[in-house]
């Protein structure tokens, strides 16, 4: 992957979370997933429509489409991650045989004007290329359909070092009421404290060996905690957490610029003991035991989320393209075209042994008018706790291309509440 490619999808990613709503929602998206439908759009666009979209993209819209398939083809390479694109026109749209040869392999098909025949269609090529993790294509269905656009991205890592689930429920409630002090590695299921307090949780805990594991960085509106959770393919998952009071779309930035390179951060081993971190303590310890160790408790999660791009259209570079008076992408079509509708679905699911994440994107355009030896040792140990909102990253680890971006709100239960 260029270089050029990925600062300007991680550009596009960084400026999309700071959409990140700041209330109780949580919140999943792909800009990997949107970026190349972008491109392959600019290659065909004309006037405003064209401008737009390569200010969007954050390159020139003549070396958009090649962009666009160099990045779809190097991501077909990153182990663990499945991607697809596919394209569907009503039978009497003519394409122009330039910009079709641009396009990625990927499907081809015929719309047939029937809303609910297309998007049985299109809704099955969802679920088969992401594994089920998805199984609607995001679009609405006018009838005046002429062309729908889709890319598809399914993301299935495993951890280097699994975590371990909290007790059940019935017996983590046991524990809570006697007001027992838990530690990261005996964390009872049933919050003690915090906006999650009373709630039966799926708490996940691990300890591992390196401290570097865990960062801190100095964001706009505070320090922010990336905790690093590697992947044995080729992704990793930061989890990121912010002060009490830190805007969602703050400790995202922040969390992204530490993981692209663009900012600063210092690794545990170099942090004084302390609380030098949201949610992270580091002691100096003597034991007989040797070697730092980093102890993690987070939550498990699940998100569905569903964005309509065109709420946010000059972001994306989609505001002049949707005006149905004007011909926007004469490069695709002799026939006048606007864009109708632009939607994402995307899903994440983090859980003891792994990660898992979808996004599916369609563009829809419609007519326009025109064991070691014993003795005592120095060490230090780090603990992190997320026991509040928090964010996360899955990023290429090779490329640092964020796949991923989210912010968790509501962690997933051990049981019905109450």
């Amino acid at each position: 992957m260029r270089n050029s490619t990925i600062r300007a999808v991680n550009r596009l990613a960084t400026r999309w979370a700071m959409q990140a709503p700041a209330g109780d929602a949580g919140t999943v998206h792909a800009a990997a997933g949107v970026w190349p439908l972008l491109a392959l759009l600019a290659d065909g666009a004309a006037g405003p429509a064209r401008d737009e979209l390569a200010q969007s993209l954050g390159l020139p819209a003549r070396a958009a489409a090649g962009a666009a398939r160099e990045l779809l083809a190097a991501l077909a390479d990153v182990r663990g991650l499945q991607t697809a694109t596919g394209l569907w026109t009503r039978a009497e749209v003519p394409l122009d045989d330039v910009w079709s040869a641009k396009l990625p392999a990927g499907a081809r098909g015929t719309l047939t004007g029937v809303p609910d025949a297309d998007g049985k269609v299109l809704d099955t090529w969802a679920a088969e290329r992401t594994g089920g993790l998805i199984e609607h294509v995001p679009v609405s269905w006018p009838e005046d359909t002429r062309l729908v656009l889709a890319s598809a991205l399914a993301l299935r890592v495993r951890w280097a070092a699994p975590f371990k689930e909290a007790k059940e429920a019935k017996e983590a409630k046991k524990v809570n009421r006697t007001n027992e002090a838990k530690g990261p590695n005996g964390a009872s299921a049933v919050e003690a404290e915090g906006p999650w307090a009373g709630r039966a949780l799926r708490r996940l805990s691990r300890t591992t060996s390196s401290l570097d594991d865990v960062r801190v960085a100095g964001g706009p509106a505070g320090a922010v905690t990336v905790l690093e959770v590697a992947g044995t393919e080729d992704v990793d998952v930061h989890l990121l957490l912010g002060g009490e009071r830190t805007p969602p779309r703050e400790v995202l930035a922040t969390g992204l610029a530490v993981v692209t390179g663009d900012a600063p951060s210092v690794a545990g081993n170099a942090l004084p003991d302390g609380t030098p971190g949201p949610g992270l303590a580091i002691r100096t310890v003597v034991t007989y035991v040797p070697g730092d160790l980093l102890s993690v408790s987070t939550v498990a999660f699940a998100l569905r989320t569903e964005h309509d791009l065109l709420d946010h259209a000059p972001l994306f570079g989609l505001e002049s393209a949707t005006d149905e008076t004007s011909a926007h992408f004469p490069g695709i079509s002799s026939e006048p075209l606007a864009i109708g509708s632009a939607q994402q679905a995307a899903t994440a699911r983090f859980h003891a042994a792994g990660f898992e994440a979808a996004a599916v994107t369609a563009v829809l355009a419609r007519p326009g008018t025109g064991a070691p030896p014993r003795g005592k040792h120095r060490v230090r140990r780090a603990e992190v706790r997320i026991d509040r909102p928090f964010g996360f990253l899955a990023v290429h680890r090779a490329s640092r291309l964020v796949l991923a971006a989210g912010w968790v709100t509501e962690p997933e239960t051990t049981a019905p509440e109450g």
